[in-house]
């Protein structure tokens, strides 16, 4: 499965789901690992050390101070890796509403990270975006 390339496919249907928990972006030192039993969302190496996306409370448990409250809305479309301009367009739309997004690519959907205090706005700017006409 490659998925969808055609942006306004994308746009269009593209559902976004507004996950409930509250997350955190957290840094451990190069080589170090997670806590055993730390889940993460997401882990990124990074010369300077392993991002990590965790619930915030994990976080605060583990000690690790976390930055950057966020709730994360996947787009519930399969993209392509390969799609031209889906993140741009979407990001833009965002910054128009002077939000700030962290946009990370998996293999079949796409995750918006959006400040937690303002996650049901973006809801609203999604959902205004993948509405047709």
């Amino acid at each position: 499965m490659t998925g969808e390339t055609d942006l306004k496919t994308l746009l269009r249907s593209m559902q976004p789901k507004l996950h409930p928990a509250v997350l955190v972006f957290a840094t451990l030192p190069h080589g170090a690992r997670l806590p055993d039993g730390l889940d993460a969302v997401m882990t990124f190496k990074e010369r300077e050390g392993l991002t990590c996306i965790l619930a915030e409370e994990a976080a605060r448990n583990a000690g690790m101070a976390g930055t950057f409250r966020c709730r994360m809305v996947t787009l519930e479309v399969h993209s392509s890796l390969e799609a031209v301009g889906f993140l741009a367009a979407i990001t833009a739309r965002l910054a128009e509403a002077g939000m700030g997004v962290n946009p990370v690519s998996g293999f079949y959907h796409d995750h918006l990270f959006v400040p937690a205090e303002r996650a049901e706005e973006a809801m609203a700017v999604l959902r205004e975006l993948s509405s047709p006409g």
